[in-house]
């Protein structure tokens, strides 16, 4: 557990295992608490590096707006800082976005591109729903932000199941470092102006997309998109799963992920 200074602000990360490095960034509202059910796995085979985006976890909160290829720079400046002259790269949703911004930027950096439950791009879309939800999510209490979060990220199956989605919702609401509204608005507006559908057919290295066919909040046919757009990717669709397939399905996608990596690496 440590933090990197960058020009006055706070970058929370932790290293994880030994090997091959892999460089894990997390999506909208989630900070590395996220990434438990990965861990484990994850730094059997490989040193794993995970970190709080800006405006997340322990990581500093902005007070002015930004886009994906600015927090993508905020993890290529991590890279440098541990010395990974080369590294996996796994982004789930939002973190996802930031990695097709870090795989286009340095390509020859990065060994192996997993893209999960994300997308290529919005357009006008996504701007409406962002100023829409963000709006809305400053009238919100943290509670009924957490509820509104697991609802879309969560399967029906996963609600059926008796104590689950307490569990998910006590954890979510001890998080002794919650994100500020304001933080998480501008996280979503960011994840709204991505766009990357022109550059992603310039990408070479070996990339796999994991799409969720139970996916209400970045639907299925966004990785499909993802995948068509980039020369040789690999698609995979875990059935049934949901958006938060990191958390409902986490042996299978940590198998997935890490096979993937080990047939490339």
């Amino acid at each position: 557990m440590a933090t990197l200074d960058l020009d006055g602000r706070t970058l929370y990360y932790e290293e994880h295992g030994s090997g091959e490095p892999l460089l894990c960034i997390m999506g909208l509202a989630a900070d590395t608490l996220a990434w438990t059910l990965q861990l484990p796995a994850f730094s059997q085979r490989h040193r794993t590096i995970v970190f709080d985006n800006r405006d997340v976890g322990q990581s500093s909160h902005m007070d002015a707006d930004y886009d994906i290829s600015d927090m993508a720079d905020d993890a290529l400046a991590l890279a440098d800082a541990l010395s990974l002259e080369s590294f996996h790269l796994l982004g789930v949703s939002m973190g996802g976005a930031m990695a097709q911004e870090i795989a286009l930027s340095v390509p020859d950096r990065v060994r192996t591109l997993t893209l999960a439950v994300t997308f290529a791009g919005g357009g006008a879309y996504a701007r409406a729903l962002a100023e829409n939800w963000g709006a809305r999510a400053m009238s919100l209490t943290r509670e009924e932000r957490v509820d509104e979060l697991l609802l879309l990220t969560l399967s029906e199956g996963f609600f059926e199941t008796l104590g689950a989605v307490d569990f998910v919702r006590r954890m979510a609401l001890q998080n002794p470092y919650p994100q500020p509204p304001e933080a998480f608005r501008r996280q979503l507006l960011a994840s709204s102006r991505h766009e990357a559908r022109d550059r992603l057919g310039a990408l070479a290295m070996p990339v796999h997309v994991i799409g969720a066919e139970h996916d209400i909040l970045i639907p299925v046919w966004k990785s499909a998109e993802v995948a068509k757009l980039i020369p040789g990717a690999k698609l995979t669709v875990i059935e049934r799963a949901p958006h938060g397939m990191q958390l409902e399905r986490a042996q299978e996608f940590n198998e997935i992920v890490l096979d993937f990596i080990s047939e490339h690496g």
